[in-house]
C-alpha cells in the first residue's frame, strides 16, 4: 500500500510550521516528519528518516521545494534517491509531481539547469585561475618558509644542529623543513 509522505522544515525555532503543516495536511498525509534546521546544514535527520522509511508507489510531499534541498544539486540528489526507491515527488506551492509528464519534464529542466550552474562555476573557475597565472599569481598557501627562514635553516645546519630543532625552533613542521631541503637540495 502506497503512502503519501510529508516533509516539512524551518530554518529557526522563530518560524512556525503550522502553513507547511496545515498543507501538508490537506494533501493528505499518512505521516509527516517535521525539522528545524538551516537549509544549509547537511546533518538533517529527520529528512534522513524519512528517506530511510520510502516504499515503492509512495509520494514525497513537501510545501516547497527549498524545504527538502539545501541547493539546486542537493535537491536533484534527493529527489533522485526518491525516485530510485519507487517513489515520487509533489511539491505542492510549485505543483510539481513528478509521477506526471509535466512533473517529469519540469524535474529534468531543474536538473539541466543545474548541470548548466555547474558547468558555468567550473568555467568560470578556471578563467579565474587562467587569469590569475598569467598575472604571475599561483595558487596555494603562501610558503611557510621565507628568506630569512631559509638562511636560518642553511646556518643551523651547517652549526650541525639537528633537523627536528630546526623546525621547533622556526616553528614550522618537519615535513615542511624536509620538502624545503628537498626543493633547495640541501642534505
Amino acid at each position: 500500500m502506497s503512502a503519501i509522505l510529508g516533509y516539512m522544515r524551518v530554518s529557526t525555532t522563530d518560524q512556525s510550521l503550522d502553513l507547511q503543516r496545515d498543507a501538508l495536511t490537506a494533501a493528505g498525509c499518512f505521516r509527516v516528519w517535521e525539522e528545524v534546521a538551516s537549509g544549509a546544514d547537511k546533518d538533517r535527520p529527520q529528512l534522513q528518516l524519512l528517506l530511510d522509511s520510502i516504499r515503492a508507489g509512495d509520494v514525497v510531499a513537501v510545501w516547497r521545494l527549498d524545504r527538502l534541498g539545501r541547493s539546486l544539486s542537493h535537491l536533484i540528489e534527493t529527489v533522485n534517491l526518491i525516485e530510485t526507491k519507487g517513489a515520487t515527488l509533489r511539491s505542492l506551492t510549485e505543483g510539481i509531481d513528478t509521477s506526471t509528464v509535466g512533473g517529469r519534464l519540469t524535474y529534468n529542466i531543474f536538473g539541466s539547469l543545474a548541470e548548466f550552474e555547474r558547468d558555468l562555476v567550473k568555467e568560470r573557475t578556471m578563467a579565474g585561475l587562467a587569469a590569475a597565472r598569467a598575472r604571475g599569481r599561483i595558487g596555494g598557501q603562501p610558503s611557510k618558509i621565507d628568506a630569512d627562514k631559509a638562511r636560518h635553516i642553511r646556518r643551523m645546519l651547517d652549526d650541525g644542529t639537528p633537523k627536528t630543532e630546526i623546525a621547533t625552533v622556526l616553528g614550522i613542521g618537519r615535513a615542511t623543513l624536509y620538502r624545503h631541503l628537498d626543493a633547495t637540495r640541501h642534505p
